[in-house]
C-alpha cells in the first residue's frame, strides 16, 4: 500500500431541476446513469439499484440474476450529500477489504429554486494500493464520471 497522498478526481455540473428532485433522480434513475457497457459480470446487466440508506449497496444484476455488488452506501443524507465506497480496484475486479477501496461524494446544493449544483469528489484513491494510478485515470478520464454526469444531465432533462 502505498503512503502517497493523491488529489480527488473533482467533477461539479449544474442541472435544471430544484435541489429535492436534482437528489432523487440521481439515486433513483442511477440504473439509467450507469453506462451499462461499465460492467463486469460475465452477462449483460440488466439493471443497476441503488440502495437508498447507510449500509446498502449499489450493485448491477445480470440478465441471468447474476449480482454484482461494487459499492456500499456510507452516508445517505437527502437531499443533500450522499457518499459510497468505490470497492474496484485497478485491474477492474472486485475489492473485498474495505480499507483498500476509495469513496465517492456526491453533493447537491441549491443554486436558485429550479437549478442544483452537483459537486462531485472521488477520493482516496492511494486506498486502492499498487495500480491506484489506473482507478484514478479510470474514473477521471472522459469515459468515468464526466460521462456519468452527462448522462444524468440527459435524465434530468427527460424528467422535466
Amino acid at each position: 500500500m502505498t503512503n502517497t497522498q493523491t488529489e480527488p478526481v473533482r467533477q461539479q455540473i449544474v442541472v435544471n431541476a430544484p435541489l429535492e428532485r436534482a437528489f432523487t433522480l440521481f439515486i433513483e434513475r442511477f440504473d439509467a446513469i450507469k453506462p451499462r457497457e461499465h460492467n463486469l459480470l460475465a452477462v449483460p446487466i440488466a439493471e443497476t439499484v441503488f440502495e437508498p440508506r447507510v449500509g446498502g449497496h449499489i450493485y448491477d444484476r445480470g440478465e441471468d440474476g447474476s449480482v454484482c455488488q461494487w459499492a456500499r452506501v456510507l452516508a445517505y443524507e437527502p437531499p443533500n450529500r450522499v457518499v459510497f465506497s468505490w470497492d474496484i480496484n485497478g485491474r477492474w475486479e472486485i475489492e473485498t477489504d474495505p480499507g483498500k477501496t476509495s469513496e465517492v461524494e456526491v453533493r447537491f446544493t441549491a443554486d436558485g429554486p429550479d437549478r442544483t449544483r452537483v459537486d462531485l469528489e472521488h477520493r482516496h484513491l492511494d486506498r486502492h494500493g499498487d495500480g491506484w494510478e489506473a482507478v484514478k485515470a479510470g474514473v477521471g478520464n472522459e469515459s468515468g464520471w464526466p460521462h456519468y454526469l452527462q448522462r444524468y444531465l440527459d435524465v434530468v432533462a427527460q424528467e422535466a
